[in-house]
Formats: C-alpha cells, sequence, structure tokens
C-alpha cells in the first residue's frame, strides 16, 4: 500500500524538517554547496520559521520529506499590497509526477489568499521543461531576464 505524502505549512517547531528540505533541495538541484554545506544556526532558522516574510510548505510521506517548497512574502511601496516570491520548488526523484509540486502550490495559493497576497511570482530556466510546464498549467508566463548582481568588493 502507497502512503499519500501530507502537505503542510512549515512553523517554528520545524527546524529539523527545514533542515531535511534544504537536504532534498541539494539532492534535487545537485547543488550541495548551496544547501547542505553551509545550513543557518538553528536561532536563524527558528526566526526565520517564525516571522511573517519567509514561507516553506513541505510534502511528507511519515517523517520523509519529498518535497518542498520556500519563498518570500515582498511588501510593494507602489501600493498598500504583498507578493509572494515563490523561490525553490522540488520533489524527491521516486515521489515525482504525481502531483504534488501542484498540491503544493496549491497550498500556498490558498495560504496566499487567507493572507492577503495580491500575487505569486516564480522563475524557472528556460531549459527545465517539468518546472516550465508546471507554472505554464497554472499561471500566465513573461519572457524576462534574471540578472545577479554582485554586491560591491565581491567580484563582477
Amino acid at each position: 500500500m502507497t502512503i499519500q505524502p501530507s502537505v503542510r505549512v512549515l512553523g517554528p517547531a520545524d527546524m529539523g524538517t527545514l533542515r531535511s528540505l534544504l537536504a532534498l533541495f541539494a539532492d534535487a538541484f545537485d547543488d550541495p554547496g548551496r544547501y547542505p554545506e553551509r545550513q543557518p544556526s538553528d536561532p536563524y532558522l527558528h526566526d526565520l520559521l517564525a516571522g511573517e516574510m519567509f514561507l516553506a510548505i513541505v510534502a511528507e510521506t511519515g517523517t520523509r520529506v519529498v518535497g518542498g517548497l520556500t519563498g518570500y512574502v515582498l511588501p510593494k511601496f507602489e501600493q498598500e499590497c504583498r507578493e509572494f516570491y515563490l523561490y525553490d520548488l522540488a520533489v524527491a526523484l521516486d515521489h515525482r509526477r504525481r502531483g504534488l509540486a501542484t498540491a503544493m502550490i496549491e497550498r500556498l495559493r490558498t495560504l496566499a489568499a487567507e493572507r492577503g497576497f495580491d500575487g505569486i511570482f516564480v522563475q524557472a530556466h528556460r531549459d527545465d521543461g517539468p518546472a516550465v510546464a508546471l507554472y505554464a498549467r497554472l499561471g500566465v508566463g513573461e519572457d524576462v531576464l534574471h540578472f545577479d548582481i554582485a554586491p560591491a568588493g565581491a567580484g563582477p
């Protein structure tokens, strides 16, 4: 019998689950330098999860994190509104193509309505076909360019 994953929003007591999500992201994105090797301290993660500017949603089977998304609430200045930037989303290889990414985004959409967010936006690499297809099913695409600008003294 296959256990159906549950989808939930993380809170301040879920630092261990957030660390498991970091490990999942490292595997999914093949980027161990960014995710598990330089993890923040427990107080930092607690404050992040307790605050109003960060949000993490996970899909779990039992105690195993098999998917997750993270992002940031962005207060706007030109209007009294807030948008949500979906920063990372991944599903474990053995749980893909089962609707988990869509389920987590649907949970985010419900939460966005409850919290009064005016929109959700996400970026995807053009060559990431599955991500582009997922987001195209759920929203309207824009053709934009993304630039990373380093702080002064950090290089080009």
